[in-house]
């Protein structure tokens, strides 16, 4: 469910807050553009301080590994991971595709990013949570199965 919609010149954006299997609450930004398409923006992480260099190979590295999506700097400095689907192939499979495939890449690199995300890289334990939509990463399984292992 979108906590927050906005509108401007016909450009719509909604934030979600989505679970993976193993990270929870990662933080969405979908931004619709009728004449282009659809972006999804994941807030990866807080704004890096570690001199930049090390983080910036980091996600160039992912860039490689990841096909489909893309890691990226905002101004602020916070690492992001990006989607974009064309107005001629976008529909709600395309959209929840998108959004899995950003999830299942936020668990794949959960230890590789904790640093960023947590005080001392600490993982916080997950045990007895549920994640809040699993109905979405069961959908795309088999669309995504080396990320989702289906």
């Amino acid at each position: 469910m979108p906590s927050a919609r906005v509108d401007r010149d016909a450009v719509v954006a909604w934030d979600l807050q989505l679970d993976g299997r193993r990270r929870f609450d990662v933080r969405f930004t979908v931004i619709l553009d009728p004449a282009l398409g659809l972006i999804t923006w994941v807030h990866f992480a807080p704004p890096i301080g570690d001199g930049l260099r090390k983080s910036y190979h980091r996600l160039l590295r992912w860039n490689d590994e990841f096909p489909f999506v893309k890691f990226s700097l905002a101004e602020d400095g916070r690492p992001t991971l990006s989607s974009e689907i064309p107005l001629r192939i976008l529909d709600r499979d395309e959209v929840g595709v998108a959004l899995a495939r950003s999830l299942a890449i936020c668990d794949a690199l959960l230890e590789e990013s904790a640093g960023w995300l947590w005080i001392g890289g600490r993982i916080p334990d997950r045990a007895g949570r549920l994640g809040r939509n699993p109905e979405l990463l069961e959908r795309y399984a088999t669309r995504l199965p080396e990320l989702l292992g289906s």
